[in-house]
This record gives C-alpha cells, structure tokens and sequence, in this order.
C-alpha cells in the first residue's frame, strides 16, 4: 500500500486487519456486551481515559471502531464515532455543543424528520433552531446572535437537487466563531469531502450510501479535528473540567480529535444510542464497494433525469446534473464526479398526478429510505414532510406535486422503462 492510498483502497482497508487470533480476513462480529480487563490498575486506566480500549459495547466495539476509523479516512477526518442512527448522530453532536437556551442555525432545505427534530424534539431540552435560507448565506449570518452555538447544513439536501455553497456558509461560521456541521449523507465522501470546504464536523445516516443495501440503520459522527475548543467557555463539555474524568479537560487533552471522544465519553456513554456490532459490519462491508455504487448511481441518475427532463407529462426536474439547473455549477465545483443519485420533479397533474405515479411502478420500491441499490420513489409531501405545512414543504423542496426518487444501480433502461409505463397510465 501507498503512503497515500486512493479512495478505493481505503474503502476496503481503512480500520481493518486480519484477526490477530484466528487469521479472519474478514472483520469479525464483536457480539459480546462486555470485555476482559488484564488487570485492576488497567480497568482503572481505561475508566479514567488514560488508556484507549474495549470496557462496554454502549461505549466502543472492535467491529464499530472498523467502521469508525474508515469513514474518518474517507472523510479525511480526525477519528469518528459511529451511532444507531443518523437522527442519534444529529442528537449526539448537539448535546455535545448545546445549553439550555442556545440556538443553532440550519438550513431551511433539509431532510423532514431533521426539521421535525430541530423544531419540536430539541424544544425539550431549550435547544433552539433558527432558519437560514441556504439559497442565501447572508441569511445565516444575519440570524447569528451571542446565543449561536453551530451552523447545520446538508452538503446535497434532501429531498433533492439542493448542492450547497459550503465555503459560503463555512465563512459565516467562521466569522461567527461557530463551528459548521455538515449532514453529507447524500454526497458520501465520494461525491463530496465537506471538510476540505470549512466543515468542522460530518455526520452521516450511515443507513443510507454508505451501506448502501437497504439492511441496516446506523449513524456517524465525524471530527474534522478544525475548531478549537480549547478555552471557549461556549463549550464547557469540552473546555472545562469533566468532575466524572477527575477534572480532565476533553480539548487540551485530546487535541484535535476531542470533539469525537467528547461525543462517545460524555454522549454515547449517557444518551445510550449504541450501534450493534451486526450493523456496523453491514455498513463497514456496504463502503467497501462505495465509489463502485456511487459511479453507477450518478450515471444512471443523469440519464433518468434527462428522460423525465424531457417528457411532456413532467412539469419539472431539479437535478443539479442537467445543464439548466439553477445548481448546475456549484455542481460541477463541489461534486464533478457526479450531482448524486437522488433528485426530485414534478407532473403537471399535480399532487394526485405524483400519488397516481408512483401507485403505477412496478420495479421501483415505494418506500421511506434513499440510497439503496434498488430504485426507490415517494411522494414527500404525503409521507416524510407529511407533518410540515404547506408552506413549509414548498419551503424545504417538498411541495404537493413533488416525487422523489433514489437512482439505484440496475439497468438504465429498466429504470426508465418503469417510468415510462408509469407515465403513460
């Protein structure tokens, strides 16, 4: 192996070896709770974070750590900490930055269930979100106040066709002081690496390409090791000292990777959201073939929305892809290698057109999920933005004749053809 391996290369290798007991090649299913302590004075150092090691699955799992130091190393990140979930990702990152009483700002275009998130379920613990449109980043940086703890943003937004101006938002929060999460869950570090934009910190719906098979739910949370912490009484889980680590400081004492043990020592080990040992080898294998997926993803994406792009029952398609698209260029800066495999249009029969759509596929999944190798549709307005108002789901790119789609890796043509009975019925 280089000393600069490719993308390719990392996703098979990063954070594995050959069982050092039995010679697996492939990275064993830690399932077991719980791990042997050599001795007394080493159970004390691993509890006291002296020591780096296996005391309880809620905390750290060999086969989680695989999946961990790889999305690191595709992001180019500091360390990672992988989680149940993308939603308990979000949960983690917050309750590692967040007060009662703080705000955040996010961006108006975003996964529903994130916007559900943000606006009701962080009400209970006095986290407060504000609304910055991402089409403008003078938005942002006018909702920043001394309350302001972090910007949220999606590098590719879903619903779709949404491409981000992260150098634009990374200098508001630069200049605020704040440092900027990115959800790159639909980009993968394939398409987009946020930190080599200003990002500070990536999370990710493992569940989604990463895994890539529609099999398992898993999160991951990470660092980019760029903000400092040090000193920021903003920050107290990280820059004053923790009473249960005998007054450790988290960002003198881990430097550039405190934020990721931050979330796992004072997050995971609370909040509880653990990722199985299973799941983690699922998404772990799913990377493996990750730039494969994804370079079939985005090519049968762009020749489906040329397709519908040019159909006379379709009122419109926002895929950054096409020529036209009012996101075509920060496309080609921030994602030349393909503008995704997710992207939403329009019939002009409006909503009940999109209902009556996607009842007729055959091939295509009607379901809740994205970034699986199968093809898949919903109609977001009806299902994942259902709670929003209207208002609010033209607002977050979910408007009431919206249909989304996820491009998966089959035949073109099949895909196509599916669509095209659909359309004619």
């Amino acid at each position: 192996m280089s000393d600069t391996p490719g993308f390719n290369t990392l996703s098979i290798h990063a954070g594995a070896q050959p069982d050092p007991t039995t010679g697996a090649r492939a990275t064993p299913i830690y399932q077991t709770t719980s791990f042997v302590f050599d001795d007394v004075n080493h159970a004390a150092s691993l509890f006291g974070l002296q020591a780096f090691g296996n005391i309880y699955s809620r905390i750290g799992n060999p086969t989680c750590a695989v999946m961990e130091e790889r999305i690191a190393a595709l992001e180019g990140g500091t360390a990672a900490l992988a989680v149940a979930s993308g939603h308990a990702a979000q949960m983690n990152v917050m309750h590692t930055l967040m007060q009662p009483g703080d705000e955040f700002i996010a961006s108006n275009k975003l996964y529903g269930g994130s916007i559900n998130q943000f606006t009701h379920a962080y009400k209970n613990f006095g986290w407060n979100v504000k609304w910055g449109d991402i089409d403008d980043p003078s938005t942002f940086a006018a909702a920043v106040t001394d309350k302001t703890k972090a910007i949220f943003v999606e590098s590719l937004a879903n619903p779709g066709g949404v491409v981000t101006d992260l150098e634009a938002i990374a200098k508001v929060a630069k200049d605020a002081n704040v440092p900027l999460i990115v959800d790159s869950t639909m980009a993968t570090p394939y398409l987009i690496r946020p930190f080599e934009h200003g990002a500070d910190i990536i999370v990710h719906s493992a569940t989604k390409f990463l895994a890539g098979h529609g099999n398992s739910i898993a999160g991951a949370i990470v660092d980019g090791g760029t903000f400092n912490w040090v000193g920021d009484k903003r920050y107290p889980m990280l820059s004053e000292p923790r009473p249960e680590y005998s007054g450790m400081i988290l960002a003198e004492t881990f430097g550039n990777f405190a934020f990721a043990i931050a979330c796992r020592v004072l997050g995971l080990r609370d909040l509880g959201a653990a990722l199985s040992p299973f799941n983690a080898f699922m998404v772990s294998t799913g990377m493996e073939t990750l730039a494969l997926r994804m370079q079939r993803h985005c090519e049968n994406a762009q020749a489906v929305a040329e397709y519908l792009d040019g159909h006379d029952k379709v009122a419109w398609v926002s895929y950054p892809g096409l020529p036209g698209d009012r996101y075509h260029n920060l496309a080609k800066k921030y994602c030349p290698k393909g503008a995704g495999a997710v992207f939403t249009f329009g019939l002009a029969g409006g909503y009940d057109a999109g209902v009556s759509l996607v009842s007729n596929l055959k091939m295509f999944s009607h379901l809740a999920n994205i970034g699986d190798t199968r093809s898949l549709v919903i109609h977001p307005a009806s299902t994942t933005h259902r709670q929003l108002s209207d208002e609010a789901k033209v607002k977050a790119g979910a408007a009431p004749d919206t249909v989304r789609v996820s491009i998966g890796i089959e035949n073109v043509e099949d895909i196509i053809a599916d669509l095209d009975q659909a359309l004619a019925a």
